[in-house]
């Protein structure tokens, strides 16, 4: 099953972290989503967000000016 992609690029914060958290939340245990944000605070916060959400993160690359965020959900949210 080919990853879900969410698209921040262009947004800053908070919504890059706001939007990912929405959409870790709507994803069933085991579903990869890859996160593009060009906002430079993403470095910090996608990874401490993953970590409160319960997720895995599998990789964190800048690639031309985007930060690219590769999650795998493997647990419910603690807040839900």
């Amino acid at each position: 099953m080919p990853p879900d992609i969410l698209d921040c690029a262009g947004l800053k914060c908070p919504l890059p972290v706001l939007r990912t958290r929405r959409a870790l939340r709507d994803r069933a245990p085991g579903r990869t989503l890859t996160v593009i944000c060009t906002d430079p605070m993403s470095a910090i916060d996608i990874p401490n967000l993953v970590r409160e959400e319960g997720a895995r993160l599998d990789s964190a690359e800048r690639i031309d000016g985007q930060w690219r965020f590769t999650i795998t959900t493997f647990a419910m949210p603690p807040h839900s």
